[in-house]
């Protein structure tokens, strides 16, 4: 694969202009936009930097052990800060505004709808109908919304984590919008774009059972043990509609129960939480996907403690 093959795949899973590949290599456009035509080749040493960065946007990347337990120890670290997160979220409008906000645009956007993000928070805070604009994709996240008031209150109240808390969100997240919302899916689906093998609805309930228990282990390493739960929840693929959602929603449920924020990953980065959530389902190697929840957990923080927002 040449080099200009190489530079297409990391800006389409990046997302990122050609200007903003250019300031993340350290070059100028000019420069950047001469690789790209092949007009030009990079020095030995940018050919590597370009090399890790393919690696690590294909999901080939090795992430060392001590990266990740460094990275793991920054977020103990800041949330050893806080004597209660859940209460902070709930007793700050602002900062809970903030959450509503950012993980429900990101998530339904993930999803492919089409509000923006000042759409989403007219949707949210303003309670107005958007012209122009699909009444499914508002209903949508209004219900993200409610999801998540009623996540936060409940994780408010220390109640446990079980199969119960999993349909009473998906009922709240397709309420208006399906007729099966709350309940698991009774036919066979496909995750469309990956070769993933889901689960027979017959077996969902005792798959989710499983996933329960090991939601409430007793772990020192929170984000390696949600990754794993995501992992599974989503390849077991419970409902018709709204697994992507739910999935995050259960996420942000692990973390707030260890006092840690929310994670939010956003829009920008779903080629690559798709990537390494694969990647974690199929070759055992979920190192790519807790270093990317690490970021995602890092921008929860950044909600918390009011840092550009």
């Amino acid at each position: 694969m040449n080099l200009q093959n190489k530079l297409q795949i990391i800006k389409q899973a990046t997302g990122l202009t050609q200007t903003k590949l250019a300031e993340r290599l350290g070059v100028s456009f000019v420069t950047f936009n001469s690789w790209w035509t092949g007009k030009s080749i990079p020095r030995s040493k940018i050919q590597v930097v370009i090399d890790e960065l393919f690696q690590e946007v294909t999901g080939q990347k090795i992430i060392p052990r001590e990266q990740l337990v460094a990275k793991k120890q920054v977020l103990n670290k800041k949330s050893a800060k806080y004597k209660n997160i859940i209460a902070l979220i709930l007793n700050n409008p602002d900062i809970r505004d903030t959450f509503l906000l950012k993980l429900t645009y990101n998530s339904n956007k993930i999803e492919g709808s089409a509000l923006t993000e000042p759409d989403t928070a007219s949707v949210l805070f303003d309670n107005v109908s958007l012209p122009n604009k699909s009444l499914t994709e508002q209903l949508e996240a209004k219900n993200h919304q409610t999801a998540l008031n009623y996540l936060f209150e409940y994780i408010s109240k220390n109640e446990k984590l079980n199969e119960k808390l999993i349909l009473k969100l998906h009922g709240i997240l397709m309420n208006g919008i399906r007729p099966d919302a709350g309940l698991y899916r009774n036919h066979a689906v496909r995750i469309l774009g990956v070769n993933l093998p889901v689960a027979n609805y017959v077996k969902i309930p005792d798959l989710i059972s499983a996933v329960v228990k090991e939601m409430n282990k007793k772990t020192k390493d929170v984000i390696a043990l949600v990754a794993s739960v995501h992992g599974h929840f989503e390849q077991i693929h419970p409902f018709s509609d709204g697994n992507g959602r739910i999935g995050r929603i259960l996420m942000c449920a692990m973390l707030l129960k260890a006092n840690i924020p929310p994670s939010i990953i956003r829009q920008e980065n779903k080629r690559l939480y798709y990537t390494y959530l694969y990647k974690a389902q199929t070759k055992g190697d979920q190192s790519q996907l807790e270093n990317f929840l690490c970021d995602a957990v890092m921008y929860g923080f950044k909600i918390l403690e009011r840092n550009n927002f």
